[in-house]
């Protein structure tokens, strides 16, 4: 399934995906960049795992002192690189997100947002150990997942990207508590508060889980820091 996005929903055709967001979901991919802008410096080094054509990065990059982009798609990392040439602070690379080839520490934000963490389809304690491999000591590795209360906004917008042929059709008997399963294989699940408690708990990490805009839950790991347990509503 991790092949999905690089096989049929890459360039153009994830373009298609985000033009065709309702409002409130535009909303939703909105929060969750300004959510990250807000906890980032200026001059930061970002890191984004699963870019695509480089949505999240071009903004990123506005703040950043240098941005980096990784992803499994030739085709979209290729509408990247295009597409924030003239920013001259971003790079891209085609890379695994449990596999990175950078040194430890290097970057002060590692960036896996708008359900990175399912929708890689990778091993979700291998994802979250590499990126905080690659972030400096005190810096953050942020996930986010959808919120259970965007449950509706998210499978209407799973319709309208079915309906333009982007994703199979959905099926309705399949489809509930969180998880979208469409006829032609592809699957979205999502990553609770819970989940993101347990797996940092289980890692021995130290992280904030926080819901955003009734629609997004985040992960904030801060990386060297003394493990401990940390929610806020």
């Amino acid at each position: 399934m991790s092949g999905y996005y690089r096989e049929r929903l890459s360039a153009r055709r994830l373009e298609r995906v985000y033009a065709i967001a309702p409002p409130r979901v535009r909303q939703y991919l909105d929060a969750e960049i300004d959510h990250v802008l807000s906890l980032m410096r200026p001059g930061d080094a970002v890191l984004e795992l699963g870019c695509g054509y480089g949505r999240v990065l071009e903004p990123l990059a506005r703040k950043a002192g240098f941005a980096f982009g990784v992803d499994t798609s030739f085709e979209s990392l290729a509408r990247g690189r295009a597409a924030l040439e003239r920013a001259g602070n971003c790079a891209f690379a085609r890379m695994d997100a449990v596999r990175l080839g950078f040194p430890d520490g290097a970057f002060d934000r590692v960036v896996c947002i708008q359900n990175g963490i399912s929708a890689f389809h990778v091993d979700a304690r291998e994802l979250l150990r590499e990126s905080v491999r690659v972030t400096r000591p005190g810096g953050l590795a942020l996930f986010s997942s959808y919120s259970d209360a965007f449950w509706e906004h998210r499978l209407a917008w799973f319709v309208l990207q079915a309906r333009a042929g982007l994703v199979g059709e959905i099926d309705h008997e399949r489809t509930r508590d969180g998880a979208i399963v469409c006829t032609d294989g592809f699957t979205a699940t999502t990553f609770g508060a819970e989940r993101f408690a347990g797996l940092v708990e289980e890692l021995g990490l130290s992280a904030r889980v926080v819901e955003i805009d009734s629609s997004s839950v985040f992960c904030e790991i801060t990386a060297g820091a003394p493990a401990k347990k940390g929610r806020t509503p």
